[in-house]
């Protein structure tokens, strides 16, 4: 088993893809393929600018799996081309895909991988789609449950083009209500916000608006920075 020690002094990054409902296994199966270990699967709603379906009139709110896969940096460039090759992330509508920096990493019983000979080969042969020129930041926002759909549309009058909903439960200092005696945890929502950093500030100033955070237990929004991005094409253009 790998210690501790030795996890701290790796540099670790998680990447996260958005893809439809069904394609999330042919996600890991690319991530595996590339030497990545396991990945964690996680369900919500789509808010894009491709969500736009509708039946019999009434508008439908595609089902999104989102991927979390924790790799090593020296495999990064290669999980993503896998990924973006098996799944078509580089083609409009197919989903998303972005990294953040991992500070501290636990639980992996196994030894990483700590290096890729074809890492920056794959990252050529991907072309452009592998990363967009402009900076992003993820605005991940955690509210109250019915609350979601106020700050997506709080984030896309401010700017945005969409967001990510996924379902959870809340166990924080305001989270103290009771039936009958028994201590209820109530249910939460977490929108994630891929953004231009240029628009962050004016984004979050919508969502603390919108969602009343500055009042106790209405939620918490933060910002993480993303280094890389997978399947913007319609941003990668822009100058």
């Amino acid at each position: 088993m790998i210690s501790q020690e030795l996890l701290d002094s790796l540099d670790f990054k998680l990447i996260v893809t958005i893809v439809k409902k069904g394609a999330a296994k042919k996600v890991v199966k690319a991530a595996k393929r590339a030497h990545a270990g396991g990945s964690t699967i996680l369900l919500g709603i789509g808010h894009g600018i491709h969500e736009h379906a509708t039946f019999l009139g009434f508008h439908l709110e595609p089902e999104k799996e989102i991927v979390l896969t924790a790799v090593p940096s020296s495999l990064l460039g290669s999980v993503l081309a896998a990924i973006a090759e098996d799944c078509n992330i580089d083609k409009p509508g197919n989903g998303i895909g972005f990294v953040i920096d991992i500070r501290h990493i636990a639980g992996i019983s196994h030894q990483p991988e700590t290096k890729c000979d074809v890492q920056f080969e794959k990252e050529k042969e991907m072309g452009s789609g592998m990363a967009s020129p402009i900076a992003y930041e993820l605005i991940v926002t955690i509210v109250n449950k019915g609350m979601a759909d106020t700050v997506v549309d709080a984030t896309k009058q401010a700017g945005a083009e969409g967001g990510t909903i996924v379902y959870g439960r809340g166990t924080g200092i305001h989270e103290q209500a009771k039936l009958f005696s028994i201590t209820i945890e109530p249910e939460k929502e977490l929108v994630l916000t891929l953004i231009d950093r240029e628009k962050t500030q004016q984004v979050m100033k919508s969502i603390l608006e919108a969602a009343d955070l500055d009042a106790p237990g209405k939620g918490i929004a933060f910002v993480l920075p993303v280094e890389r991005t997978v399947g913007i094409p319609h941003k990668a253009n822009r100058s």
